[in-house]
């Protein structure tokens, strides 16, 4: 019988598919938009004005981006901080999300400002503005994208470290980039940990500091959405989308991958996610009767349905689902619940940024152009293709190898389409 234990391996599989293809031809359409936007400015391309100052760049790329990428800090929090050492074989999958996520998100506020040549003034002490809510918010991305490369830089020794090889007269480096490794991999492994707890201070920061940009707009945002408590919402929406988009990412990896799943993981960890959900259900709840706010709910508007689907759709459904033990041991039961919190909680932001702000003396309805949609769908393929490379690279996947160091696939593909249980 052969033998195998776990670790985590660069994956081997061919990079392009019929589906990468796909990604990469909307990736370069987006590429093209996205260069065309810096030549021809924002007005070109948008349907953004001095109305509407901001669409789904920043809805979407943004203010969703920094939520899904929330899954990096709760995981590092619960298996660092915690110590709950099973959940280390989905902490790397969830740093390398969180890094890709935040990257795009700086690219998204880059593509989305007027004066995008101004914006390393956030870095230099006499360009800052402390009473604006975005000063916050831009240090603490900037600095938390900073320490998720710090936390990544273990992975990159550990996959070169006693490796490099360089050709030709590059050779001569060899020693020297050996011996720089072997420093970095004695000195982060005795401080990594402080930028661990630095990310989760930094992400709660941030997370919640995003409500608090919409608590300064009482007369342009729907009651539904404007309340005090903001950036307690937004922050503890964040953290309940933290393990869903954990579980989203690692049964989609596995089913490209063909790997099977690490199910007892995931199901374990999809247990915390129906009490984070019901703590910000209750509070929403309450909020909406303690500002009277009920009758808006019942408007059947556009707004009202919106917060309906949101609240139905991204919360309940996913409670009900998850709060079963035999639908949560289950790899459709999984993805699905954990599918609706993060389309759940990508509504939130969508709702709140858009459906839910309107202009004093709005003229007109905003609604982005192809141009925008392009960018953004650029944005995502061009994510999940980095992910795939990153993934083949650096060992990032933790999967059952045999005694040669060849991981050991799963040939059965998992039909995420049904509740069966895996075996």
């Amino acid at each position: 019988m052969a033998h195998h234990h776990e670790v985590p391996v660069p994956i081997k599989a061919p990079y392009f598919t019929s589906g990468t293809k796909v990604l990469f031809a909307i990736m370069l359409a987006g590429l093209a938009v996205f260069v065309y936007r810096f030549i021809a400015g924002l007005g070109a391309v948008t349907n953004l004005d001095d109305q509407y100052p901001w669409g789904i760049w920043i809805a979407i790329d943004v203010a969703s981006g920094v939520a899904l990428a929330a899954g990096g800090f709760t995981t590092a929090a619960l298996a660092d901080i915690f110590h709950k050492e099973k959940y280390h074989v989905i902490v790397r999958p969830a740093l390398l999300t969180a890094l890709l996520g935040y990257t795009f998100v700086a690219i998204g506020v880059l593509t989305d400002l007027g004066r995008y040549y101004n914006m390393w003034h956030v870095a230099l002490p006499g360009f800052w503005q402390g009473n604006s809510v975005l000063f916050e918010v831009g240090m603490c991305v900037m600095i938390y994208l900073t320490v998720l490369y710090i936390e990544f830089l273990p992975i990159v020794v550990e996959r070169f470290k006693g490796k490099v090889n360089l050709p030709g007269i590059l050779g001569g480096f060899n020693k020297l980039i050996e011996s720089f490794l072997s420093i970095a991999d004695k000195t982060l492994g005795r401080f990594v940990s402080l930028f661990i707890i630095a990310g989760v201070v930094l992400s709660c920061l941030h997370q919640s500091s995003l409500g608090t940009l919409m608590v300064i707009v009482p007369s342009k945002l729907h009651p539904l959405w404007y309340t005090p408590i903001s950036p307690l919402l937004f922050l503890l929406s964040a953290i309940s989308v933290g393990f869903p988009m954990v579980i989203f990412e690692s049964i989609l990896a596995s089913r490209s991958f063909k790997l099977k799943p690490e199910l007892s993981v995931l199901s374990s960890i999809a247990r915390y996610t129906p009490v984070l959900l019901g703590i910000y259900f209750a509070l929403k709840i309450g909020d909406i009767t303690l500002r009277n706010a009920w009758p808006y709910v019942s408007e059947m508007s556009t707004q009202s349905i919106m917060w309906l689907v949101e609240i139905v759709g991204g919360v309940l459904l996913p409670i009900l689902i998850l709060a079963s033990h035999r639908l949560r041991n289950t790899v459709g039961g999984l993805f699905t619940a954990a599918s609706l919190v993060v389309f759940g909680v990508a509504l939130n932001r969508i709702n709140v940024f858009l459906i839910a702000y309107k202009p004093l003396y709005a003229t007109k309805t905003y609604f982005p152009s192809f141009m925008e949609i392009l960018v953004t769908a650029g944005f995502i393929c061009a994510l999940v293709l980095l992910y795939r490379a990153f993934v083949m690279v650096f060992p990032v996947i933790t999967v059952p190898v045999d005694e040669n160091g060849n991981h050991i696939k799963h040939d059965d593909r998992i039909n995420v389409s049904n509740f069966s249980r895996a075996e």
